[in-house]
């Protein structure tokens, strides 16, 4: 138990660090992006005075690494500064918006996970079979295809020529949670096609994978029905590698439906970052930024020690 600690705690440091570096990279990509922040703040009718006072209240006149740890000293007590368009703090901008994104990628969890898993089992069992072939090529066909190209599709045949949910996601506080199920729908079931693909391959090949392991071959030869056999040995053994892309599956449900939620018009965070990349306000998109970037590594964190309870090995070092 100690050395799986001391392994977690080793992969905490590395986090830590590595979500450093990019907050370094985030800060000083924005630096240097073409422009004058106090310009396109206050518009291109500013007067001299105005924009030197501009650049004196966002701290423009000091050196940058010094602005970078004031910004540094801040997001670790959770203050990332004022949006530059509202004025008002961008923890409170970003709140909202970051737990309709976690709803939404909950929601696409919820279907995606345990539908992967069971046709991951299913494609097994069933290996080179018709059902198997059609199985592969849907899914990659899925995998290829850009999270956008997957939504306007969907719009297109599900909301235009049958209108069964809403094109556009938009929210109210006024809405009962059926209403929210039924409009949140098409954004999910476009993050559900994407990550089923990569959770369901990643579980047949990690089965088919052991289905070769002498002790599967003694269950065989004992009788053992071929359902047994999957469920009870194989899959028990193949839930590291599948932990770990259930992981990285989910990570990518909260970091990367920023397309999704702009085709679709949905308050998330991933909208919130375009609308605040399009009118340069840059605390927000440094704050969306570094929340993208610690939820990636949280996860992938959780993913090693997922595989390190579920592997022996690890659990139990000779």
């Amino acid at each position: 138990m100690t050395d799986v600690l001391g392994i977690v705690l080793k992969r905490l440091g590395l986090g830590v660090l590595t979500l450093l570096v990019i907050s370094i990279l985030i800060f000083f990509a924005v630096e240097l992006l073409p422009g004058d922040i106090a310009q396109a703040v206050l518009g291109q009718g500013a007067t001299e005075e105005n924009l030197k006072a501009m650049r004196e209240q966002l701290g423009l006149n000091e050196p940058a690494v010094w602005r970078y740890l004031q910004w540094l000293a801040g997001a670790i007590q959770g203050d990332f500064g004022s949006s530059l368009i509202s004025q008002k703090p961008v923890t409170e901008t970003i709140a909202p918006r970051f737990a309709n994104t976690l709803f939404l990628a909950s929601y696409a969890a919820v279907i995606a996970v345990p539908v992967a898993i069971i046709l991951g089992v299913i494609v097994a069992l069933l290996r080179e079979s018709i059902f198997d072939r059609v199985a592969n090529v849907t899914t990659l066909t899925s995998i290829s295809s850009p999270e956008f190209f997957l939504g306007y599709i969907l719009i297109l045949y599900l909301a235009v020529k049958n209108p069964w949910f809403p094109a556009i996601a938009s929210l109210s506080d006024d809405m009962t949670f059926l209403e929210l199920l039924n409009r949140t729908f098409l954004p999910a079931l476009t993050m559900v096609l994407v990550v089923v693909a990569h959770m369901m391959r990643m579980t047949r090949a990690s089965i088919i994978n052991l289905l070769a392991s002498p002790y599967i071959e003694m269950a065989r030869l004992k009788g053992t029905p071929a359902w047994k056999v999957i469920v009870k040995h194989a899959l028990p053994n193949a839930w590291a590698p599948i932990i770990n892309v259930v992981a990285l599956n989910l990570a990518y449900l909260i970091t990367g439906v920023v397309l999704v939620e702009v085709v679709f018009v949905y308050p998330g965070i991933g909208q919130l970052l375009v609308d605040s990349v399009t009118k340069r306000d840059f605390p927000v998109v440094q704050a969306c930024c570094l929340i993208f970037a610690a939820t990636f590594i949280l996860l992938n964190l959780a993913a090693d020690v997922g595989a390190i309870l579920t592997n022996p090995r690890l659990r139990h070092p000779k």
